[in-house]
């Protein structure tokens, strides 16, 4: 996606700057020519250094952060992205219509009882669809193990669904504590080089105070990020088992609605 951005945006920079240099050409081809090209290339060149200076600028901060400190705040940040996208993308596949799926399902129980039914279920992905298959190979066994079929099954989904979370949650707690401990062993060392220097000079305080505030700032960064994703990972799976609740509910009354339960 940033490379598609970074193409169009580039796309359109040189579209621009060459209409522009062939409406002036038009008039005074010369001068436009010698006004014109400096302007698209200082333009170019300003770009490229924001970019290069941007990046340049996150370089040397995580080098003054110290870098036995800042590569675990680094590997804490991409291992809890990676896994909180993991979850992200199977959350979503695991969403279900079950207003849709329950009206095939009482369609098949409709048109070829049981067995019908169960191919639907089969046939569709997500955990609502297999606690709903678990619970029709038990309809024969009665109403009630029906229930105690889908509640228990239900369990199994929705540890499913939270897997992985225990994770996000460890790297939100150590991120900060990583920026925290490196924030520490730097003010530890300042305080070191001001016993060297003899002197409270303020240069030497400012220079290790901020080196260790660094480390802070990239551990609450990582806390904020992980904590956003986590909390909406929470509310996903929270809908999730509630939907799969109320299509339990629902499905015991169609087999209830069909007489095929005992």
């Amino acid at each position: 996606m940033k490379k598609l951005v970074s193409i169009l945006a580039l796309t359109g920079v040189l579209a621009f700057g060459t209409s522009k240099i062939y409406a002036q050409d038009s008039t005074t081809v010369a001068p436009a020519t010698e006004v014109v090209t400096p302007a698209v290339d200082d333009s170019a060149d300003m770009a490229t250094e924001e970019s290069a200076g941007f990046h340049q600028q996150i370089k040397d901060k995580f080098i003054e952060g110290g870098p036995p400190f800042m590569w675990p705040i680094l590997i804490c940040l991409i291992l809890g992205l990676a896994i909180s996208i993991e979850r992200i993308i199977t959350l979503n596949l695991a969403t279900t219509n079950t207003k849709k799926l329950l009206g095939q399902i009482e369609d098949a129980l409709a048109k070829g009882g049981i067995e019908a039914a169960k191919d639907v279920t089969k046939n569709t992905k997500g955990p609502v669809a297999s606690i709903f298959t678990q619970g029709l190979m038990r309809s024969s066994e009665g109403i009630e193990m029906v229930e105690k079929s889908i509640v228990s099954y239900g369990g199994v989904e929705m540890a499913r669904l939270e897997k992985g979370l225990i994770w996000v949650s460890l790297f939100i707690s150590l991120g900060p504590m990583l920026g925290f401990f490196g924030t520490v062993i730097g003010m530890v060392n300042a305080f070191d080089a001001i016993e060297a220097a003899g002197d409270i000079s303020p240069q030497v305080v400012a220079g290790g105070m901020k080196t260790a505030l660094i480390t802070t700032v990239g551990g609450l960064i990582v806390g904020m990020v992980l904590q956003t994703l986590y909390n909406y990972l929470v509310s996903k799976i929270d809908s999730l088992v509630n939907a799969m609740e109320d299509a339990s509910i629902s499905l015991v009354d169609i087999l209830v609605k069909h007489k095929l339960s005992k």
